[in-house]
């Protein structure tokens, strides 16, 4: 079947019908062209939803006390409701075959000065587990630890880019800075997902920070890191346990909005994740459309290929070729111009999705846009497939056609 001669006649008939053959080849490779490029940018749209959870651990829920509205158990309203280190304390014990867990957090605005360089940064005043609750990155030296705690040190952990603005080229580490009325050593310095903003924080203990507000215990917000093998209806009854827990503690009503805010990380993961999954059922009908009008564009010129040839296949059969034979030189003429075609789009397709890269990230919030190489192939050869069964069909009918109706043929 696929011997030197047949190879001749193909390149033959593709150089005497040099416009069918393009047409034929121009539809295959659109076709497997606009279904990469759709996914692509689809796989692109789901990095960019992704990566606002890069900066933070999904498995989370933040707890910020706040002001109560309705009066309850002899409180009036618009009570200021505290966290204070015994809260810590009663949560910990509380929930602690549920959590991993709970993480202070305590911000404030300071003015950071080095020598005769000074800002003002953001300075959070915060418990170890922050550094896996934020998905901080340690650049040089270390991350705070329970020591610091403890022992209520005067360490300070700087961001990328407090350490560029305050020490250019020097070297923070074991350098001290001064602030809040104190002088703090520099003990670490981080880099965040979270990009610019992030990395102008500075990292205290919590303990430390406390001390120096004359011992008082307040904290701002706690971060409860919870079972990372808890699904998301899971979270929410841990969630709402918190919230009944917190709400009985402090005296607020059960049917209080307010009073204390709650924050669970995992619906927005939940959320992007059914967004994705509806992109994708969006995507793939899209796709699928797209590949069944390559194939229907396709099967139509395929049919006028085969009427064009009609006369020529009564020839042949005049002369002896068998149905089988007639149907083969069709089909071996369909693939290899099928085949070249779907793999020129592919290669174009995946060319442009990668000169694509971030630029399209700043208006259509599409990052990287990418497809699996095993999908972008699979695709191809469906497509080539259809369209081989396409100019089958076509083909099987001419060959049956007698010789003398087929000679007759204009």
């Amino acid at each position: 079947m696929f011997n030197k001669d047949s190879w001749k006649e193909i390149f033959d008939t593709i150089q005497k019908n040099k416009l069918r053959t393009f047409l034929s080849g121009f539809t295959v490779a659109m076709g497997i062209l606009i279904f990469i490029i759709l996914f692509g940018l689809g796989n692109g749209l789901q990095n960019s939803f992704g990566k606002f959870f890069t900066d933070d651990k999904v498995n989370t829920i933040r707890l910020y006390p706040s002001s109560t509205t309705i009066p309850y158990r002899g409180y009036k309203s618009q009570r200021r409701i505290k966290f204070t280190n015994s809260d810590l304390k009663d949560f910990k014990e509380k929930f602690n075959s549920k959590i991993e867990d709970i993480v202070v957090r305590n911000s404030f605005y300071n003015q950071i000065k080095y020598k005769e360089k000074s800002n003002n940064y953001s300075v959070r005043a915060v418990s170890p587990g922050h550094q896996e609750a934020e998905l901080t990155i340690i650049m040089k030296g270390r991350y705070l630890n329970e020591g610091d705690i403890a022992n209520k040190k005067t360490h300070v952990v700087i961001g990328r880019l407090v350490a560029e603005d305050l020490f250019k080229d020097e070297d923070p580490i074991g350098k001290y800075i001064f602030g809040s009325g104190h002088s703090w050593k520099v003990i670490g310095v981080f880099q965040d997902e979270g990009g610019d903003r992030e990395e102008r924080n500075l990292y205290v203990p919590y303990s430390t920070m406390q001390k120096i507000q004359k011992n008082n215990d307040e904290i701002d917000q706690m971060i409860v890191i919870y079972d990372k093998n808890m699904s998301y209806d899971e979270s929410l009854i841990l969630e709402k346990e918190l919230e009944s827990y917190i709400k009985k503690k402090k005296f607020i009503s059960p049917e209080d909005n307010r009073g204390v805010y709650i924050s669970n990380t995992g619906e927005g993961q939940e959320n992007t994740r059914q967004f994705a999954s509806v992109l994708n059922i969006i995507i793939s009908f899209i796709g699928i459309g797209t590949l069944i009008a390559g194939i229907i564009g396709i099967s139509n010129i395929m049919v006028f290929v085969v009427k064009e040839r009609t006369k020529e296949i009564g020839i042949r059969k005049a002369i002896g070729a068998s149905p089988k034979s007639i149907i083969a030189m069709i089909l071996q003429e369909s693939i290899f111009i099928t085949i070249i075609s779907g793999y020129s789009g592919l290669l174009t397709a995946l060319l442009i999705l990668n000169l694509i890269g971030d630029s399209l990230m700043e208006k259509y919030f599409i990052s990287n846009p990418y497809i699996d190489t095993s999908d972008a192939v699979w695709a191809t050869i469906i497509l080539i497939f259809f369209g081989a069964l396409a100019g089958y069909l076509p083909a099987r009918k001419a060959a049956r056609i007698k010789p003398i109706i087929a000679l007759r043929d204009k």
